[in-house]
């Protein structure tokens, strides 16, 4: 899978926003992301770990190194993205 095909997936941004700060478990990460389902979520980091964007650490999962730069790499689309909402 192409790495902007994985990004336009449903939950992916959220799980990579959900990570910046640090690792964190499934159920934590189901907590942030209320909507998500169980089955969605556990597709979403298979993928996420199977493109080197996340790492498993303690029975958790954490940005890779290319997930931090990957995050990195996308703050200038934030800044758009702020500016056109408001205008």
């Amino acid at each position: 899978m192409a790495l902007f095909d994985l990004l336009g997936r449903r939950w992916t941004l959220r799980l990579l926003w959900e990570l910046r700060e640090g690792p964190l478990g499934f159920r934590a990460l189901q907590e942030r992301c209320d909507e998500v389902s169980p089955t969605s979520l556990s597709q979403r980091l298979k993928e996420l770990r199977a493109a080197g964007v996340i790492e498993p650490m303690d029975g958790a999962v954490l940005l890779s190194r290319e997930g931090k730069a990957l995050l990195k790499a996308l703050a200038p689309l934030q800044k758009w993205a702020d500016r056109w909402a408001a205008r």
